[in-house]
């Protein structure tokens, strides 16, 4: 039975502390949208996709009124539209990404994603077309996030994805360089990508999930940094408990909405992402959590030990909040996204090289980091290929969301508004890569995926 004194608490949360809702995501799948007609498979993806979610914008509204509980986005994912387009031309596949841009403004959602391809071994035709299609269709579109899985533990690291990659980013911040390179923040290559991840850019629908489902992404750093703080200086067996209890909490909020929506809206819960996702605004920031554990400033030595005790202690909680976690779950680092991360990057205490040893016992990996935009192509995806190892090397999900902002160089800022933020432009080595990456081919699984 709920007590006044968890009613009051959860009120403060979200008064005080900025906990809420970061995005409730229904997915979508388009496999029944197949058609050997262009014309006709844009039809039916744009019906499918606004006969299914409608209602989300409006239910979430509800929701949030009923209960009083912020949900800043409301999203859609989808199948991954290479596997649904096929061997369309890349030339088609900007089309299809202007239809679900045109969809996503008719439900008046914040981002669709699903524009992208599952290349962990090798490229097919139509993945090597949508692949192409990308820069372009991200220029051209408002809401559209896509996404490219380069690597498993299970495969290895398909190495001509990734040299292909240091391209399309350098095509996109090119195409975008009026907008500071935004198309980049709506793009992520992924190493052992989740079926169900509800955040963005890289969520999408998995093949083996349902036809609809409704996951929710929580966030609330705030929240955490605020009961750190509270409890002073303790040990930090002692530390965990308390942040294990806090991310119980902040939980339980995602279980009740996901719930709600998915009563609401007809359609099968999936999982809740207990992730804690930072915004730009003052104290809703993960880097503050770790200063709050006693570092001078988040990127100083200690900070990775301290990220891990955090991301351990969400999961711990998370889990026991909720019969179906999934997605990423721990604790996001995106710089631009997170007002302590810019301060840190800003000040030299975070480096571009701290931040890659932070992504090893964190839910995902190097995230809206703005670089110089001279950046050779083989530079960035050498950047990509040292993120992605930590991932099949660990058998964990990372992934790589870089800017390389056009016109730019270290010292300067980009901005982009709203929950993306602003951040530095970071150093990066200038030492050359190229002869590596060059080789092509793919860098085997490692030994421990052998476990049949």
């Amino acid at each position: 039975m709920l007590n006044i004194h968890d009613i009051l608490e959860t009120i403060n949360m979200i008064k005080d502390e900025n906990l809420d809702i970061r995005t409730v995501t229904m997915g979508i799948s388009l496999f029944d949208c197949v058609s050997e007609d262009e014309n006709r498979l844009n039809d039916k993806i744009y019906d499918k996709i606004t006969k299914s979610a409608e209602n989300l914008v409006s239910e979430c509204s509800e929701i949030e009124k009923q209960y009083g509980i912020p949900i800043i986005n409301k999203r859609v994912s989808l199948t991954p539209i290479s596997l649904v387009g096929g061997a369309l031309p890349s030339e088609s596949y900007v089309r299809l990404a202007k239809t679900l841009d045109r969809a996503a403004k008719t439900l008046g959602i914040n981002f669709i994603g699903g524009f992208g391809a599952l290349v962990q071994k090798g490229m097919t035709l139509g993945a090597r077309n949508l692949i192409e299609a990308i820069p372009q269709a991200l220029a051209e579109t408002e809401f559209v996030c896509s996404s490219v899985n380069v690597a498993s533990t299970k495969a290895g690291i398909n190495m001509d994805a990734v040299a292909e990659m240091g391209r399309i980013v350098k095509k996109a911040a090119y195409l975008t360089r009026d907008r500071d390179s935004l198309g980049c923040a709506k793009f992520v290559a992924f190493a052992n990508v989740p079926d169900d991840n509800p955040f963005m850019a890289g969520a999408f629908h998995g093949v083996g999930e349902n036809e609809k489902v409704i996951n929710v992404g929580v966030s609330g750093p705030g929240v955490v940094a605020s009961a750190i703080k509270r409890a002073g200086d303790v040990p930090f067996d002692e530390l965990a408990e308390v942040v294990k209890k806090t991310a119980f909490k902040i939980t339980r909020v995602g279980q009740l909405v996901a719930h709600e929506a998915s009563t609401r809206l007809g359609v099968p819960f999936g999982i809740v992402d207990l992730s804690l996702a930072p915004t730009p605004a003052v104290g809703d920031s993960v880097a503050y959590i770790l200063e709050e554990m006693g570092l001078e400033k988040c990127g100083c030595h200690g900070t990775t030990a301290a990220l891990a005790l955090l991301n351990d202690a969400v999961k711990k909680g998370g889990v026991m909040a909720s019969n179906h976690v999934g997605g990423l779950s721990g604790a996001f680092i995106p710089v631009s996204e997170d007002a302590g991360m810019i301060s840190a990057a800003a000040s030299g205490a975070l480096t571009l090289e701290k931040l890659e040893a932070m992504t090893a016992v964190c839910s995902v990996g190097l995230d809206m980091i703005a670089i110089p935009g001279d950046t050779p192509e083989d530079v960035i995806s050498a950047i990509i290929a040292d993120e992605i190892a930590i991932g099949v090397i660990n058998n964990k999900t990372t992934a790589v969301r870089v800017i390389p902002a056009y016109g730019k160089k270290e010292g300067d800022s980009v901005v982009f508004g709203g929950l993306l933020g602003e951040a530095p432009i970071m150093r990066v080595s200038t030492y050359s890569p190229s002869r590596f990456i060059s080789r092509g081919g793919r860098i085997p699984a490692p030994i421990h995926s052998l476990k049949n």
